[in-house]
């Protein structure tokens, strides 16, 4: 489908989902929402893609945030669904079987940085800065910031960031876990587009199990998170992919995986 706020390219089984509104930072308004879930709807369905890549359109900004000009007037109701919808379409991104790597591109700021966190990984160019400002503008986090931050940061440090609104830049993200790698910003989506192929070389019903098996044990005690895991392994044996990746073991060759 056509999209006014965000660019959807695809390439080498990879999809790149840029948020394309660079005269505002690529903030974040209701139709910008809508159109990355109906983009992620999209990615689902194409069997051609098996990796994605999120980021933000010019070198200025991944997103800085959401559109506080649209927000300025809501009422609560109001701005209860807009954080609703929101939270959908980045839990929609986040739970989608198909892996999702954001490439930060500069400015991740509050709906930003949540739409980061809603990847299964993140890398940012040394230009990136990351924080949860909301505080400083009489709000909270709306779009998940509350909850991913501290499962992947620990909860001192997500709690500092999100009471203080500091604005952290890219080694800082590195240093407490938020980000996996930083690269030069000329280097930033080829060094995310090689781990993407990386990925895709790999068998794909097997990268996916892991994805359901690491994101579903998250939110159980560990003795469920094993059950989960053992059920993920078991699956993989009725594959023709376990048979062809472990023939090529034996055989020392280089397996050939059709993703069945």
């Amino acid at each position: 489908m056509a999209y006014e706020n965000v660019l959807l390219e695809k390439e080498d089984r990879i999809a790149i989902l840029s948020i394309n509104r660079p005269k505002a930072l690529n903030a974040l308004n209701n139709d910008t929402l809508v159109e990355i879930d109906k983009a992620v709807d999209e990615i689902k369905a194409d069997d051609s893609i098996d990796v994605v890549i999120v980021t933000g359109a010019g070198d200025k900004a991944f997103v800085a945030g959401a559109d506080i000009a649209f927000m300025q007037n809501l009422t609560a109701m109001e701005a209860r669904a807009f954080g609703a919808l929101g939270q959908a379409a980045f839990r929609k991104l986040e739970a989608m079987e198909k892996p999702s790597i954001a490439a930060v591109n500069g400015f991740a700021l509050g709906g930003g940085c949540e739409l980061a966190m809603a990847c299964d990984f993140r890398v940012a160019s040394t230009s990136a800065k990351f924080g949860q400002p909301e505080v400083g503008l009489g709000i909270t986090p709306g779009f998940g910031g509350t909850q991913r931050l501290p499962r992947l940061v620990g909860p001192g440090m997500a709690k500092q960031m999100l009471y203080t609104a500091d604005i952290i830049d890219a080694n800082e993200a590195l240093r407490i876990g938020l980000v996996n790698s930083v690269v030069a910003p000329e280097e930033l989506m080829d060094f995310v587009k090689k781990i993407a192929k990386r990925i895709i070389s790999k068998a794909p019903v097997a990268v996916r199990l892991s994805k359901a098996a690491a994101n579903e044990g998250l939110q159980v005690d560990i003795d469920r998170s094993m059950t989960i895991e053992a059920d993920a392994f078991g699956l993989c044996f009725a594959t023709t992919d376990q048979k062809e990746g472990m023939g090529a073991f034996v055989e020392k060759r280089k397996p050939q995986f059709t993703g069945k």
